[in-house]
């Protein structure tokens, strides 16, 4: 019988301890986490505030984009009465940028017209075909211009701030792709020589 006391006396303590170990052990876990969690809302915070600082940031610099547009419209006054005095269109071949003979004739008109106007610009389009990817065609039709721009420099000796180039890629066809010879025809860059009349 004692035994039997004994017995049991000594799996209460075993529980007992057993009960104070895991009583330790799950204060450490409970420890841990809070410390993960503490870790956690502080790199949000720091992430915060840097978010907070790149978006002051932006503000400031969208601020001073909009200074220099208001500086660009008072500077662009006087071209408010100009209107195209010349319009022309010069072809590619597929995936070609250099200008042909039919070109280099446009482009001579186009060079003419500018010097009539002693105050004109021209405004030089790149456009491309369907073929290929929308980013490729983009990079594509701005060659073209680029290419136009240079002959008029090259042939004309045109300062730089008289010619304004863009590209529009594929993303403004003359002709719809089930039109005959649309690839062709959408193969192309578009010239305007903008004067003042008056």
């Amino acid at each position: 019988m004692k035994s039997t006391y004994m017995v049991v006396g000594i799996l209460m303590l075993a529980l007992i301890a057993g009960c104070g170990v895991n009583k330790d052990y799950v204060a450490q876990q409970i420890a841990d986490s809070e410390g993960r969690t503490d870790s956690k809302i502080s790199g949000l915070r720091d992430k915060t505030d840097a978010n907070a600082s790149e978006i002051a940031r932006l503000q400031s610099l969208a601020q001073q984009l909009s200074d220099k547009t208001d500086m660009a419209i008072n500077e662009a006054k006087g071209f408010e009465n100009y209107q195209v005095i010349w319009s022309g269109e010069i072809k590619f071949d597929f995936d070609a940028t250099e200008l042909n003979e039919s070109a280099a004739a446009t482009m001579m008109e186009a060079g003419e017209a500018m010097e009539k106007n002693a105050g004109s610009i021209i405004e030089i389009a790149g456009h491309t075909d369907r073929t290929g990817a929308a980013k490729y065609n983009y990079m594509l039709g701005q060659e073209r211009a680029q290419s136009a721009k240079r002959y008029l420099n090259d042939k004309f000796g045109f300062s730089l701030y008289r010619m304004f180039v863009i590209s529009y890629g594929e993303s403004r066809p003359l002709a719809l792709p089930d039109e005959t010879k649309a690839a062709s025809q959408n193969r192309r860059v578009t010239l305007k020589v903008w004067g003042n009349l008056k």
